[in-house]
């Protein structure tokens, strides 16, 4: 068993204005950077072995901000942890898209689909879950994964069996949701806003 507790990157200029970021690479601003320190006191709490990120830089200077201040060496980039791509809708306004497209699961031209995304990142976190289960078996492993809000979104979607968190109701940037994940199975045991 391995406990991955999924944080959210924090605020970037296109969050602030409530623009598609999709795989677009846009850094934090200066509240984003709070918001992973933020985060990073919510984790000093725990013990954890190791530390994943997006290769995105919203993501990855998260997990470089939570690394330095709960004494974790440089985060591991996995490419599938990347944020949904959204195609065509990439910069968009979050008010445009929906007048143009209807809700978040159209159809859009070059843009991946949910389930897709939701598939990668199952993929992703399963190999982080094997690679810590080769490390620390027997005993339960703790990782830290900085991720977007599709992915965190499609995560939760996951292990709610759907019922949550509800469409439309963004992720904050810099939230915590921690999760067991064992072979075949993601569960999802609290979640927390930094």
């Amino acid at each position: 068993m391995t406990f991955i507790t999924l944080v959210r990157h924090g605020q970037t200029d296109w969050n602030l204005d409530r623009r598609i970021q999709g795989s677009t690479d846009i850094p934090l601003n200066e509240t984003g950077r709070g918001h992973a320190r933020n985060a990073a006191a919510l984790l000093t709490e725990g013990t954890h072995h190791a530390i994943y990120a997006s290769p995105l830089v919203r993501a990855h200077e998260t997990a470089q901000i939570i690394a330095e201040a709960i004494g974790l060496g440089e985060p591991e980039l996995v490419s599938d942890l990347r944020e949904r791509e959204f195609g065509e809708a990439e910069g968009m306004l979050v008010a445009d898209y929906i007048d143009r497209y209807g809700d978040w699961h159209a159809d859009v031209p070059q843009a991946e689909s949910f389930d897709q995304v939701g598939q990668r990142a199952l993929a992703a976190l399963d190999l982080i879950a094997r690679a810590s289960r080769r490390r620390s078996a027997p005993v339960a492993e703790s990782v830290i994964v900085v991720a977007h809000g599709g992915v965190i979104r499609a995560l939760l979607d996951h292990a709610s069996g759907g019922t949550m968190p509800p469409v439309g109701v963004p992720l904050a940037n810099g939230s915590v949701h921690r999760f067991e994940a064992a072979p075949g199975v993601l569960r999802l045991l609290e979640t927390a806003t930094a």
